[in-house]
């Protein structure tokens, strides 16, 4: 894994990264380890890391090593579990996020611009 990316195990891990988007956003990327569609947003949430807006902070919470970081994340959030699923999260909140087929690096990059323009 890239020092980029940070993958979240505790809900320790995901209250501080919940609370370290008060300074700058974090965007969330839920990954099932078993699932194709997953596979192929990983591979899109990966090429777009490759030219990562320095002003975010990326973290991971792959389903199957963090069931219950997962759910707390989604119930904080107010969002519906999904898997795949990126959480664009500022201030502790949900200002954007993505499934399945709609995350794309290109859909990433958008979003990220949008909240830092």
């Amino acid at each position: 894994m890239s020092e980029i990316l940070k993958e979240l195990l505790t809900i320790e891990e995901l209250n501080q990264a919940l609370d370290s988007s008060k300074d700058r956003p974090v965007l969330l990327f839920k990954h099932s380890l078993t699932c194709p569609i997953s596979a192929r947003a990983y591979r899109e949430f990966r090429s777009y890391l490759e030219n990562a807006h320095p002003s975010v902070s990326y973290r991971l919470i792959v389903v199957q090593n963090a069931q219950t970081v997962s759910n707390e994340a989604a119930r904080r959030l107010g969002v519906d579990h999904e898997s795949p699923q990126a959480l664009l999260v500022q201030n502790s909140e949900e200002v954007w996020n993505a499934s399945h087929f709609q995350i794309t690096a290109s859909t990433l990059t958008h979003a990220i611009k949008a909240i830092l323009d």
